[in-house]
């Protein structure tokens, strides 16, 4: 299998109250995944812009954009698809989750705050978000390596 040109995506660590901002992973219901809420860039807009405009999209909260927390990517190896995604850490700046919120993809339809003694019960990816969310405080933004895709 060849590998597809890789897809650049934003993700946003978002806490409040020392809970976790996660969202579904895929739509219809297909797997329990967890991540954090953000999608694919658009060109002609920073990654800070996008990552402002998928956040707003997926859950209908107005964030600021701050550094750089972990560089993170996958691929699955029966499609070639190959994601790199830049997760930034962000401040929630405006809005509530609400029930009736629609992502304009109707992709995300599940949005909810996760406590640091609730996320080891979960299906998430990246393995590494326990740490990044409430692990001492990184001064420059990390790495995990290509893992194959899950579901």
């Amino acid at each position: 299998m060849s590998f597809n040109t890789p897809r650049l995506a934003v993700r946003g660590l978002i806490l409040q109250e020392n809970r976790l901002l996660m969202v579904n992973a895929y739509g219809g219901g297909i797997s329990d995944l967890l991540c954090l809420p953000g999608g694919g860039v658009e060109p002609g807009a920073s990654l800070p812009d996008n990552l402002i405009r998928e956040v707003y999209e997926e859950c209908g909260l107005t964030v600021s954009v701050s550094t750089p927390a972990l560089v993170n990517e996958f691929y699955d190896p029966a499609t070639g698809f190959h994601q790199v995604e830049v997760i930034f850490r962000c401040k929630l700046d405006a809005g509530q989750l609400d029930p009736a919120w629609q992502d304009s993809e109707s992709i995300v339809t599940d949005r909810r705050w996760v406590a640091e003694d609730q996320i080891s019960t979960l299906h998430f990816r990246p393995l590494s978000l326990p740490e990044l969310a409430w692990g001492e405080v990184h001064t420059a933004p990390s790495y995990d390596a290509l893992e194959t895709i899950v579901r």
